[in-house]
């Protein structure tokens, strides 16, 4: 109970850092809020993007087999039918009997400490009558129903059931549905992958956690076609890619966002509790403040989804193979990230506490390459104005020089005193800060030149460097 107390007092913390210092507030906050919505402030776009980007370098501009596409969010309905999501795109949903508020079976179950994997919506039903278990109100509840989670709505100014379309609950589909235009437009050869990176929608029956559980989400996935004929563990084969992606899927937590090795763990899905499609598939969990929760899913979707789509729509979407003269529908491995969910991570992993001068200091320890701000420079006090404008020197060389080579988030900063700044920064998460002071201007080495002072963020401590250095002393 007490590591609870501490768990949920820290995703306190950080829901109010994120507030305050301009990550992510509650959408529609001044009418009273929207469950499931929130809206990205200035450093969360910024943090938002960096992740992306990344993301994006890795699985797309540094190979040569992966292409980005960016599909419609509204689509034919019949792409909703033929992937499955009409039918058994469902949760699980119970009503509080006297409120008439509705929850999640398999959430109330896990409050109640038990464990809902693999049980059958029957199940769950009958575990809860079992049980006795009651809403969070403490009212009885109602039988157990399946709920469509896609948001429906009409195109045009017809409402009758050829103008349905729905917010797509993912971005997979985008991609399948494509596959034929890219095949016919490029040309290219097996094994390749489709990338997309865009919005989705989930109608949750009760979204919780900040922004870990949204109906408004973001995705970042790869759909990548591989030959069924190949053998599976051989070069090219389903189970050698999916290694791949296994391995590069660590790789982007560990190396790209600078998440702790130890918070991330893999999850192997039994059959029981796969999606339909897939014929294996991993979770990659994250230890976050409320608990271990996916974070990411690695899937081997088979043909599942282009044979349902050539089989709906008429189209064959079949791959002729130039060296074999065979014709057959490629196999598909996806890896699948939620941008949300991957800035929940980081701002957690980057969390942090100690003291400094006998006061409580709040830090974000974020990698510097996902840091939103990478340097902040002060002018030492902003009435003098040598000061002020030596440091807009070094602002707007910084900000050249950097954006040179593709880094962004150069920072001036002379509001208050400058020992309220290094807060700001460090609860910002800025892994260095620069200030011009009387040194800089009045102690200039004629060989060097002017120096200025670089405080690190992680230790605090500070250290001359020469201006015409400060680019060799960061690690950006």
């Amino acid at each position: 109970m007490k590591k609870q107390t501490e768990q949920s007092g820290v995703m306190e913390k950080i829901v109010s850092l994120a507030k305050r210092r301009g990550f992510i507030f509650q959408g529609s906050e001044i009418y009273g809020g929207l469950a499931g919505t929130y809206d990205f402030g200035p450093l969360g776009v910024a943090l938002k993007n960096n992740i992306k980007n990344l993301w994006w370098k890795r699985f797309v501009e540094d190979r040569e087999d992966i292409y980005g596409v960016d599909a419609a969010i509204l689509m034919n309905q019949n792409v909703w039918k033929a992937s499955g999501h009409v039918a058994t795109f469902a949760d699980p949903l119970v009503e509080d009997l006297k409120t008439q508020k509705r929850y999640r079976a398999d959430h109330l179950l896990e409050d109640a400490g038990i464990d809902p994997k693999g049980m059958t919506p029957a199940q769950m039903d009958a575990l809860i009558k079992e049980k006795k278990i009651k809403s969070p109100d403490g009212n009885p509840l109602g039988d157990l129903k399946q709920f469509n989670m896609m948001f429906k709505t009409h195109v045009g100014g017809s409402e009758g059931d050829e103008a349905i379309s729905y917010l797509r609950p993912e971005t997979a589909q985008g991609m399948f549905v494509n596959y034929k235009n890219v095949i016919d437009s490029l040309h290219p050869k097996l094994p390749f992958g489709l990338a997309q990176i865009g919005k989705a929608f989930r109608n949750e029956i009760a979204p919780r956690d900040f922004i870990f559980r949204l109906r408004e989400l973001e995705q970042m996935e790869i759909e990548y076609f591989v030959n069924p004929k190949i053998a599976p563990d051989a070069p090219g084969g389903w189970q050698s890619v999916f290694e791949h992606f296994r391995l590069q899927m660590h790789d982007f937590t560990e190396q790209d966002l600078g998440l702790a090795k130890s918070k991330v763990h893999e999850l192997e899905v039994a059959d029981g509790d796969r999606a339909h499609y897939s014929k294996r598939t991993i979770d990659f969990e994250f230890d976050y403040p409320f608990g271990r929760k996916e974070l990411y899913g690695l899937a081997y979707r088979t043909d599942f989804d282009l044979r349902q789509h050539s089989t709906a729509s008429g189209v064959d979407l079949s791959y002729f193979d130039d060296e074999t003269k065979e014709r057959f529908i490629p196999h598909c491995i996806e890896p699948s990230f939620g941008v949300d969910r991957t800035v929940l991570a980081v701002l957690s992993d980057a969390y942090h506490e100690d003291e400094v001068d006998g006061e409580v200091r709040t830090f974000l320890k974020f990698s510097p390459k996902v840091a939103p701000i990478k340097v902040a420079v002060f002018p030492l006090l902003k009435n003098k104005p040598s000061l002020v404008k030596k440091a807009r020197e070094v602002y707007v060389m910084l900000k050249k020089e950097l954006g040179a080579v593709g880094i962004h988030g150069i920072e001036f900063d002379d509001n208050g005193n400058i020992g309220k700044r290094y807060r700001r920064q460090d609860e910002i998460g800025t892994p260095y800060c620069v200030t011009i002071d009387f040194d800089t201007i009045e102690k200039i080495d004629e060989t060097t030149g002017p120096t200025v002072t670089v405080r690190d963020r992680d230790s605090g401590k500070q250290e001359r460097v020469v201006i015409k250095d400060l680019l060799k002393r960061f690690t950006l």
